[in-house]
């Protein structure tokens, strides 16, 4: 019996290596193929996961160029032991401020920039705490993996100021956390935070 997560795998294969083919090929049969391929996966993942296939080909096959992870960053940002967290307005739960990374923004600009807009904090980059790897394990929205950055900050000046994407800034001891979005951060993510503020030799961990 075939389980789901081996679908899955095979179906991100199968997208992978058709993306790739409709950049670098130029045979126009070749082409029509690889675009086939890029359809049997979506049309894989549609039956695995009872999404209209057309919301699937956004969130699994509407790139181009070479498949590679998503990029994106999240900002530790500590006051008297305590972290600073950001309300989500799409589902109303508190995460580290951070996003998706910009075309032509460097991976720490992107940072300021993200805590700036949500949280309303200039804040400095003191360290990268990790770098962590995000399957659709853990990101269920996606099926191509993420890379997040993230970077410990201490904050400079600033104050929040209701937005799109946040209606509420706090800060938070780790034993009284509010509901985490789950989709954008882990407690046990902030519990490495945490750690990282706590350790003035804190070496950056990697997967």
């Amino acid at each position: 019996m075939i389980k789901k997560d081996e679908l899955i795998n095979w179906a991100v294969e199968l997208q992978s290596i058709a993306q790739n083919g409709l950049e670098y090929g130029h045979d126009r049969f070749d082409l029509e193929r690889y675009e086939r391929i890029r359809e049997i996966a979506s049309e894989m993942m549609t039956a695995k996961s009872n999404l209209p296939l057309e919301q699937v080909k956004n969130l699994f096959s509407s790139e181009d160029g070479y498949q590679t992870p998503k990029l994106g960053t999240r900002a530790a940002i500590f006051k008297d032991k305590q972290i600073l967290l950001v309300r989500e307005t799409t589902d109303g739960k508190w995460s580290l401020p951070g996003g998706w990374c910009e075309p032509n923004v460097s991976v720490e600009a992107n940072c300021l920039k993200e805590v700036e807009e949500e949280a309303g904090r200039k804040v400095v980059v003191k360290r990268v705490i990790a770098l962590r790897n995000h399957t659709h394990k853990t990101r269920q929205e996606r099926i191509i993996n993420v890379c997040n950055v993230f970077f410990l900050c201490q904050e400079v000046k600033g104050n929040f100021v209701k937005n799109t994407e946040t209606d509420d800034c706090q800060y938070f001891a780790f034993n009284d956390l509010p509901e985490l979005s789950e989709e954008r951060n882990s407690k046990q993510e902030l519990a490495m935070c945490f750690a990282a503020n706590e350790d003035a030799n804190w070496q950056t961990t990697f997967e």
